[in-house]
C-alpha cells in the first residue's frame, strides 16, 4: 500500500505551517467535514430563485394548487393527535407535532408555497433590482399565492363536508379553526411575523442540512405551530374549515385572519432574512475587495 502523499502548506492553501494536516487525504476530509460558508448558501438559494422566476405561470399554478392540498393534512394530522390524546397540560407538546406533515410534504415534495418565496425569489431581485424582475416576482407571488389559497379551500371543502370522520375529529376540527381566530388583527400581524421568519430560515438553513433536512423542518414548523404564530397558507385551511361550514363568513377570514397573516408573513420573511442575508454576504464580498 503506498504511503499518503505529503504536502507543504502555505497561506495559498489557508493552512498554517504549524497545523498538524499532513497530507492531501486529511484536507480534502477537512474540506467535507467544513460547513459551507454564507455566501455559497446564499447562491445556492438565489439560483434557485431564479430557476422558479423563469417556471411557466401554468407550471407554478400546478404545483401551488398541490401545495395548497398538501397543506390540509396537518390539519388533518393534528386534529387526529388531538383526539387521540388525553386532555392534560402537556397534550398540546405533541399534537403540534401534527402540524409539521404538510410542510414535509409540501417542501420534500418541491411543491411551490408562498412563505418559501419570500426569501428564494427575492434574493435575486435585491441582485438585480430591475423592473423586469420585479414584475417577474410579482407574477409568482400572485400566482403562488392565488393556488395556495385555493387548495387549502378544496382541502377544507372536502373535509367539511365527506362524511368520513368520527365526530370527536370534527370537534377538534372545529377548535382547530377558532384558534386562530383568537387574536386580533395586531395579534395575528405580530405572530406571523415570527411565522414567515422562521420559515425563510428554514430556507435558509436547507442548503446545508443534507440528512438533516427532516429533521429541520420538522423543528422550525413545530415552533410555529406550538407558538401559534400565523401562516397565511396552514391556518388557511383551517379557517376556511370553518367558511366551508357557514360558521364563519369570507370577510372574517380575509379581515382577521389572510390578511394581517399575509402581511406578517412577507414582512418577516422579506425584511428578517432575506434582505438581511443579502446584506451580510454582500458586505462581506465589498470587504474582500
Amino acid at each position: 500500500m503506498a504511503a499518503p502523499k505529503k504536502i507543504k502548506h502555505s497561506e495559498a492553501d489557508g493552512i498554517p505551517p504549524e497545523s498538524p494536516i499532513s497530507t492531501e487525504m486529511e484536507k480534502k476530509q477537512v474540506e467535507e467535514r467544513t460547513a459551507i460558508g454564507a455566501a455559497v448558501v446564499y447562491e445556492a438559494i438565489r439560483q434557485e430563485g431564479e430557476d422558479e422566476l423563469r417556471r411557466p405561470a401554468q407550471a407554478l399554478a400546478w404545483s401551488g394548487l398541490a401545495a395548497g392540498l398538501s397543506m390540509g393534512f396537518s390539519f388533518i394530522a393534528e386534529a387526529f393527535l388531538t383526539t387521540g390524546l388525553p386532555n392534560r397540560m402537556w397534550t398540546h407538546l405533541i399534537t403540534k407535532l401534527g402540524y409539521s406533515v404538510g410542510f414535509l410534504i409540501v417542501v420534500l415534495g418541491r411543491q411551490q408555497l408562498f412563505t418559501e418565496n419570500t426569501l428564494t425569489v427575492i434574493l435575486p431581485l435585491l441582485l438585480h433590482r430591475n423592473r423586469k424582475v420585479l414584475k417577474s416576482v410579482g407574477t409568482l407571488w400572485g400566482v403562488v399565492l392565488g393556488t395556495n389559497v385555493a387548495g387549502t379551500y378544496l382541502f377544507a371543502l372536502a373535509v367539511a363536508h365527506v362524511s368520513i370522520f368520527e365526530p370527536s375529529v370534527r370537534d377538534a376540527f372545529l377548535a382547530i379553526g377558532k384558534a386562530h381566530l383568537r387574536l386580533g388583527f395586531g395579534g395575528v400581524f405580530v405572530g406571523a411575523i415570527f411565522a414567515g421568519w422562521l420559515i425563510a430560515l428554514m430556507v435558509w438553513l436547507l442548503p446545508a442540512a443534507d440528512s438533516a433536512r427532516v429533521s429541520i423542518i420538522v423543528l422550525i414548523t413545530y415552533l410555529i405551530g406550538l407558538g401559534g404564530f400565523g401562516h397565511v397558507i396552514a391556518g388557511s385551511t383551517t379557517v376556511l374549515y370553518l367558511v366551508a361550514l357557514k360558521t364563519t363568513s369570507w370577510g372574517t377570514y380575509l379581515g382577521h385572519f389572510f390578511l394581517p397573516a399575509l402581511l406578517g408573513n412577507i414582512v418577516g420573511g422579506v425584511s428578517l432574512v432575506a434582505a438581511l442575508g443579502h446584506a451580510q454576504v454582500v458586505t462581506g464580498k465589498s470587504e474582500l475587495k
